[in-house]
C-alpha cells in the first residue's frame, strides 16, 4: 500500500465503514508538496480514472489501495484544484459518475444556528432530502441531526443499500450530517444508516424530515418532487386573511380518509386524495360545512392508530398517494370554499425502531427520563421540549403544513398530556418542574412559539387545542396570558350532555344540570362543540347507538340533541357518519354505512343536518357572539321536571333574536308559555321533529305572535306546541 496517497488508518476506515471525518479522505486533497491526491471508494470497480470536467480528457489513472475498491492517485504536476468526473470500469461497462466528495458543503452556517437555537422555523427547507444543482450537476442533498453518531450514511436504491459508500459530512457544532449525492432521482428510496457512539450499528432509520415515505408495512423514505407552485387559491389564502373565526359560522366535518368511503369493486381499496377530491368535497359543500379537519395524514406505520403514531411528520400518507396528490385534495377543497384543518401530533411519537426513538443511540428526540419521555397510555415516546433542536423540529413541522399546503389550521391532538407532568401519573412517577410544581413549562412555552409564529405568517388560520381540563386561558392571547389557541375543544360539555342524552327520558329531570352546567364556562374559551371520532369507538357505540328508547326514539333524541348542539354557544365539529346516523360503531378498516341512506330515517338525519348548517351560518344570531356571553339568555333553565329548556341566542345590532326549546321527553306539549324580549311574530325555522326529517309533524305552523303577558320575567310571551324529544327555533320578523 502506497501510505503516501492513504494512510493504513484511514484506509481501515472508509474500508470498515467507520471514519467520523470521510470527506478528509475522500475525494481531492493537496498534500504537503502541494500535489494534489484524489481518493474514491468504489466496490465492484475494476478501474477509475480522473477526468477533467473542463475538457473531459483524462488526468490519472488511480491506483487500486484495496480490493475493497479503494482507490487513489496522484494528479500528475497539477497543484490548482480543478473539477472533475469519474470514469470507471465495471465488469461489461464503463460509466462516467460524479464524486459526491468533491463537492462543497451544502448548508448555511446561519441555518444551523437557528435550528440549534430553537427559533428555526424552516428547517425542513435545509433537512431531509432535497434536489438541488451543485457545481451544475444535479443531485439530491441529504441531511439529518445525529449528534452523537460516530458515523452516518445514506443508503438507498442509488447504492445498493451499502453504507460504505455514501459516508456523510458531520458538522461538529451542531452535529448535523451532510452530503450531496449527484444522479439521485424522484422517488428514489432511501434510509440513514449510522453507527452509535461506540461503533455499534443502529437499526436503520427513516429520514425524520422525509417529505414522502414508502406506504406502509415499507418504512423507507423517498426522495419527493417538489411540489408544483401552480397554486390556484391564491382568492381563497387572501381572503382567510381577515377572516373572524369568532364572529364567523364554524361548522367542522371531521374525517378519517381511509374509512370514509372505499372502492369495493377493487378489494375494498382505499380512495386516492385524487378521488376524494371529487367525491368527499362535493359532499361537504351539499352539506354545508365550512371545514374539514383530516385525522393525522402524517404518514404513521400502524393502521390500527389511525394516523395519531406518525412517524413521517412532513409526508403526507402515501396510503391515498403522493404529496402532490395531496395538494390537489386540498387545492380541490378551497376551491369550492372549504377550509381543510389536520389533526396534529406534538405530544408523543411511537417507538417503531425505524422512527425517532434512540435515533442516534442515544434519547434524542424524546426526554431521557422515562418519567418525562415515555406516555404509559399509549406506550409511545414524548418529545424533549427542553432541547432547543426539537424546538425546531416541531416549530418547522407546525408552519410546513401551513405553507407548503396551504393548510387552513391545526388541531393540536392530546394537549392536556403535555401540560402536565404529572399526566396519567401517580407518586413518584412524575418528575416537578424547577418551582416544584406539575405544569410543563416548557412544553407550554412550545404552545405559545408555534401558535404565535403560525398566527403571524398565515393570517387567518384556525390554531384548536383538544384540551380536557380547566386549564386557564387555552384560547386566550398569549399577551393576556393565555396559550395563543384560537379555539378549544369544550370536552365537558360534550361528556355532560351525552351522559343525559343516554338516559331514559324518564330520568332526565334528575341530570337538568348536565345540558345547562356547559353555560356556567361557556364563554371563557373560544369553544368548540366536538362529537368527535372519539365518542364512536372502542366499545361505546355509535351516536344513534347511544340514544335510549325504541327506533322511532333514537331518531327523534339524535335529531333533538344535534339541534340542541346546533342553536348552542359554541362552533360545531362532528365525525363522519354521525350526519346520517351510522348506527355501528365506527371501524377504520371499512367504508361508512352509506346504504343506510335507503332508510327514510336515516336520510332524514342527513337531511337536519345539511338543513342545521344552513341555519346556523345563515343566521346571524346564532353564531356572531358564539364567544361572547351577550349573544345568550337563558329563559327557562330550571324546567326540569318537564326536561325542557328554553334560551334566547342574539347577534350583532340588527341581527334577529332566535328562540330555542328543546323538549327531551317523549311527550308533546300544547300552549307551552314562555317569556320573550320583542313583541312581533316569531317564525319556526327549524322543527327537529319535521316529517321531512322522519319525525311526526307536529309543529306551530308558521309560527306564534307574542301576547302582551309577561313571562319569565319578560314583557311578552308565547304560547307554543313542542313536540316530541325535539329541538325547535323561532325568529323574530324584523
Amino acid at each position: 500500500m502506497n501510505e503516501e496517497l492513504i494512510t493504513k488508518d484511514a484506509l481501515n476506515a472508509v474500508v470498515g465503514a467507520y471514519c467520523d471525518d470521510i470527506f478528509s479522505i475522500l475525494g481531492m486533497h493537496q498534500l504537503v508538496d502541494g500535489s494534489l491526491v484524489v481518493r474514491c471508494f468504489l466496490p465492484d470497480a475494476k478501474s477509475v480514472s480522473v477526468i477533467s470536467s473542463s475538457d473531459k480528457r483524462k488526468v490519472a489513472e488511480l491506483e487500486s489501495v484495496h480490493p475493497a475498491g479503494v482507490y487513489a492517485g496522484k494528479m500528475g504536476n497539477r497543484k490548482n484544484r480543478f473539477t472533475y468526473f469519474l470514469r470507471v470500469e465495471y465488469e461489461g461497462a464503463t460509466i462516467d459518475i460524479e464524486d459526491p466528495y468533491r463537492f462543497p458543503v451544502m448548508i448555511d452556517d446561519n441555518n444551523l444556528y437557528l435550528f440549534c437555537e430553537g427559533t428555526q422555523e424552516k428547517s425542513h427547507n435545509f433537512m431531509g432530502a432535497h434536489q438541488v444543482t451543485s457545481e451544475g450537476v444535479n443531485g439530491v442533498c441529504f441531511t439529518v441531526w445525529a449528534p452523537d453518531a460516530r458515523r452516518a450514511s445514506v443508503i438507498g436504491d442509488f447504492n445498493h443499500w451499502d453504507g460504505r459508500r455514501h459516508v456523510m459530512r458531520k458538522h461538529l457544532g451542531s452535529g448535523i450530517w451532510e452530503i450531496f449525492i449527484p444522479g439521485v432521482k424522484t422517488g428514489d428510496r432511501y434510509k440513514f444508516e449510522m453507527l452509535d457512539h461506540y461503533g455499534n450499528m443502529l437499526p436503520l432509520k427513516a429520514d425524520p424530515f422525509a417529505f414522502e415515505m414508502e406506504h406502509p408495512p415499507a418504512t423507507a423514505s423517498k426522495v419527493a418532487a417538489p411540489l408544483s407552485g401552480d397554486w390556484q387559491d391564491k382568492s381563497w389564502v387572501k381572503g382567510r386573511q381577515k377572516h373572524n373565526w369568532r364572529a364567523s359560522p364554524v361548522t367542522i366535518y371531521e374525517v378519517h380518509l381511509g374509512s370514509w368511503r372505499r372502492n369495493p369493486m377493487e378489494g375494498n381499496r382505499y380512495l386516492t386524495y385524487r378521488e376524494l377530491a371529487s367525491e368527499l368535497v362535493p359532499y361537504v359543500k351539499e352539506m354545508g360545512f365550512s371545514h374539514i379537519q383530516l385525522m393525522p395524514v402524517t404518514e404513521y406505520p400502524f393502521d390500527g392508530s389511525w394516523g395519531y403514531q406518525p412517524i413521517g411528520m412532513f409526508a403526507p400518507t402515501s396510503r391515498f398517494g403522493s404529496p402532490e396528490d395531496f395538494k390537489f385534495f386540498v387545492e380541490a377543497c378551497h376551491a369550492e370554499g372549504i377550509g381543510v384543518l389536520l389533526d396534529w401530533v406534538p405530544g408523543h411519537f411511537p417507538t417503531d425502531e425505524h422512527g425517532l426513538g434512540r435515533f442516534d443511540g442515544t434519547s434524542l428526540f424524546e426526554h431521557a427520563d422515562v418519567r418525562q419521555g415515555f406516555h404509559p397510555d399509549w406506550n409511545t415516546l414524548i418529545y424533549n421540549y427542553g432541547r432547543k433542536e426539537v424546538i425546531s423540529f416541531l416549530l418547522s413541522n407546525a408552519l410546513f403544513w401551513l405553507e407548503e399546503f396551504h393548510l387552513d389550521g391545526l388541531r393540536f391532538d392530546a394537549v392536556a398530556s403535555m401540560l402536565y407532568l404529572d399526566y396519567s401519573r401517580e407518586g413518584d412517577a412524575w418528575v416537578p418542574n424547577a418551582y416544584g410544581g406539575r405544569e410543563n413549562l416548557e412544553a407550554i412555552e412550545l404552545l405559545k412559539q408555534v401558535n404565535r409564529r403560525a398566527y403571524f405568517n398565515f393570517p387567518g388560520i384556525l390554531m384548536i387545542a383538544e384540551e380536557s381540563t380547566a386549564w386557564p386561558g387555552i384560547s386566550q392571547p398569549i399577551e393576556s396570558g393565555g396559550l395563543g389557541f384560537g379555539f378549544k375543544w369544550n370536552m365537558g360539555w360534550m361528556n355532560d350532555t351525552l351522559k343525559y342524552m343516554e338516559r331514559d327520558p324518564i330520568h332526565r329531570k334528575y341530570h337538568h344540570n348536565q345540558m345547562t352546567f356547559g353555560l356556567v364556562y361557556a364563554f371563557s374559551e373560544n369553544f368548540i362543540l366536538p362529537l368527535s371520532h372519539d365518542e364512536v369507538v372502542h366499545g361505546k357505540g355509535s351516536l344513534l347507538d347511544k340514544m335510549p328508547g325504541d327506533r322511532w326514539q333514537k331518531f327523534a333524541n339524535l335529531r333533538a340533541y344535534y339541534g340542541f348542539m346546533w342553536t348552542h354557544p359554541g362552533k360545531k365539529l362532528l365525525f363522519m357518519g354521525g350526519e346520517f346516523g351510522q348506527s355501528d360503531e365506527w371501524n377504520h378498516n371499512q367504508s361508512l354505512d352509506w346504504h343506510l341512506l335507503d332508510y327514510p330515517e336515516h336520510k332524514g338525519v342527513k337531511a337536519l343536518i345539511k338543513d342545521l348548517n344552513a341555519l346556523y351560518t345563515n343566521t346571524p344570531a346564532l353564531h356572531q357572539l358564539d364567544c361572547e356571553g351577550r349573544g345568550f339568555e337563558w329563559i327557562q333553565t330550571d324546567n326540569a321536571h318537564l326536561s325542557v329548556f328554553c334560551w334566547l341566542r342574539k347577534g350583532e345590532e340588527g341581527a334577529a333574536p332566535v328562540v330555542i326549546i328543546s323538549n327531551m321527553t317523549p311527550t308533546v306539549h300544547t300552549d307551552f308559555p314562555l317569556g320573550v324580549p320583542h313583541a312581533g311574530f316569531y317564525r319556526e325555522i327549524m322543527n327537529t321533529d319535521d316529517t321531512k326529517y322522519a319525525g311526526s309533524g307536529v309543529n306551530n305552523g308558521e309560527g306564534v305572535t307574542a301576547a302582551k303577558k309577561p313571562w319569565d320575567g319578560r314583557p311578552y310571551s308565547l304560547s307554543v306546541t313542542l313536540p316530541p324529544l325535539a329541538t325547535i327555533v323561532l325568529q323574530l320578523d324584523m
